[in-house]
């Protein structure tokens, strides 16, 4: 028997939230979005008239005032959200015990053993929409399907206050003249790929040869072709079931435009130290650097590099962001940066060495440990590199270590 698996998306999540606490913002083109002085101005999200007058998620404020003057912007209230997510996660789970996050305002449900109860996909996502609307005041779309790919293409189809069901018999008709970049997980960098070879739709990747996929695109090339033809049999988790770490990443928006080497510098040591931190805070240490890069003009690149050995000190993490820097920028001033480290393993995992780079890491990661502790015990300013001294101007009275902006450079990047 197929699984019946929904997928519920809040709709203009932030935005509709903030509409609940301040009702003339029903009515009006509205956005909310960063703070422009701290110039983190970004749109993260918008309601349906701001939509339509072309305005998109994370483009700048400014962006979104030309092309709807008189468009009223209102902060993030993140507590707001994660009270909202939580009321809607309560009712899911009158109806099943699978219930996954994606996202503060999208969720999975696997609902196959609730069908007795309460009839079928389609009547339980329209129970749950209804419900969402009458007791949260909110909508929701949702997509009905035998498996979280075309589920949540399902919630994505049909918007706002909808349901859509993809079924084996309708999927071809609905899902494959998609075109490929809605299918989850493929990123730019991906979709260019296809399209490169003449995969523009998502049938046309269900239909390529799963060989070839592979050799354009390795492991993720298959993967989505899997996904195309609806056989991903991926499961819905439990709630309360913790989330495997994937990765630990911090970023920030700099005071002013980055162009001085060693502003850059300073940058990225306080990010890999804040990094190195919390990878050791979990135990976990990384075999893969990952640095994102948003120039003055807002054009974001992202590269990677995979080390010979996990590392969990921010002389490392340090080395290789900048070297990723230092290979790959053209000299632009920067507006923002990031560093993430990934591939993850338990810290202490890797065969200890006695030569190169590995032994320095080691080194420095029992350095390091002891400064947490110091840290730990003293307060966070009792050791304090001198390197950021000597930039202090660039991180006013906020330690950058506990900084966490609202833009994500890494989110929907496709690796």
């Amino acid at each position: 028997m197929d699984r019946v698996i929904l997928h519920i998306d809040m709709n203009n999540f932030y935005a509709s939230v903030e509409t609940l606490y301040d009702p003339s913002l029903r009515d009006v083109p509205m956005a909310v979005g960063g703070d422009r002085e701290r110039r983190h101005g970004i749109v993260l999200a918008k309601n349906m008239l701001a939509k339509a007058k072309g305005v998109k998620t994370a483009e700048a404020l400014w962006e979104a005032e030309r092309k709807c003057p008189g468009i009223r912007f209102v902060p993030p209230h993140f507590d707001r959200y994660a009270k909202y997510s939580r009321l809607a996660k309560s009712i899911y789970a009158q109806y099943t015990d699978m219930v996954e996050s994606f996202g503060l305002d999208e969720c999975w449900l696997d609902v196959t053993g609730s069908t007795r109860l309460f009839g079928g996909g389609r009547e339980i996502a329209e129970e749950i929409r209804l419900r969402i609307r009458e007791e949260l005041g909110l909508t929701v779309s949702v997509g009905v399907s035998f498996n979280k790919i075309f589920a949540k293409l399902g919630s994505d189809y049909r918007k706002p206050d909808a349901v859509t069901e993809i079924t084996r018999e309708n999927f071809r008709e609905i899902v494959w003249p998609l075109d490929a970049g809605a299918l989850l997980f493929v990123g730019k960098s991906t979709q260019a790929a296809l399209r490169k070879y003449g995969m523009r739709t998502i049938g046309d990747v269900a239909q390529a040869d799963r060989r070839l996929l592979r050799r354009l695109l390795g492991k993720n090339g298959e993967q989505l072709n899997i996904y195309a033809n609806g056989e991903d049999m991926a499961p819905v988790a439990h709630i309360g079931e913790a989330e495997e770490l994937k990765s630990v990443s911090n970023s920030t928006t700099a005071i002013h435009d980055l162009r001085d080497d060693g502003e850059i510098r300073a940058e990225l040591y306080m990010l890999s130290e804040s990094v190195a931190h919390r990878l050791r805070e979990k135990g976990l240490s990384g075999y893969n650097v990952q640095l994102s890069v948003r120039k003055y003009n807002l054009e974001t690149y992202q590269r990677q590099k995979m080390l010979d050995v996990a590392v969990a000190d921010s002389e490392s993490i340090f080395r290789a962001a900048y070297g990723l820097f230092r290979a790959h920028h053209t000299g632009e001033s920067i507006r923002s940066i990031g560093v993430r480290v990934s591939s993850l393993v338990p810290l202490g995992m890797t065969q200890c060495s006695l030569f190169g780079d590995a032994a320095r890491g080691q080194r420095m990661q029992k350095l390091e440990t002891a400064v947490d502790f110091l840290r730990c015990k003293y307060g966070e300013d009792v050791v304090e590199r001198g390197i950021r001294r000597m930039h202090s101007d660039l991180f006013e009275t906020e330690d950058v270590r506990r900084r966490t902006h609202i833009e994500n450079p890494f989110k929907g990047v496709a690796v």
